[in-house]
């Protein structure tokens, strides 16, 4: 099966078979990728994790850290009050970027969104909230 097909198959199973066992408890996501400008470093990824906390009005519970890995690039990982983001960054095949938003409290999704391309001077960006 083609990895199309296969992407296509786990998103429909998801959204068929998706159950919030939880709707008194708020949970926001947002999935944010796109194209930087230039690579990303470690001290980049560190600064915009701790800029967008207080961009969004999140209290940071453990600074950010960070991890590189030979094949697939840099990660990065932070931790709020009410829960925390992820990110990831590649280099090869092509200059990439990859941002998760998870959050027990509200927040502005195009203010993250405006942040992020901004922060990246991102040539190209896709995201998606639920």
């Amino acid at each position: 099966m083609a990895s199309s097909a296969v992407q296509q198959d786990l998103t429909t199973y998801r959204d068929a078979h998706y159950q919030d066992l939880a709707p008194q408890v708020l949970r926001q996501r947002l999935v944010v990728e796109g194209y930087p400008s230039r690579p990303i470093t470690d001290a980049a990824i560190k600064d915009y994790l701790c800029r967008l906390s207080d961009f969004i009005g999140m209290r940071t519970l453990l600074e950010p850290v960070t991890h590189r890995s030979d094949l697939y690039g840099w990660a990065g990982w932070i931790h709020w009050e009410t829960s925390g983001a992820h990110f990831y960054a590649w280099e090869r095949p092509l200059l990439f970027f990859s941002v998760d938003i998870y959050s027990c409290k509200a927040f502005d999704v195009s203010a993250a969104l405006e942040f992020t391309r901004r922060y990246f001077d991102a040539t190209k960006l896709s995201s998606k909230s639920f």
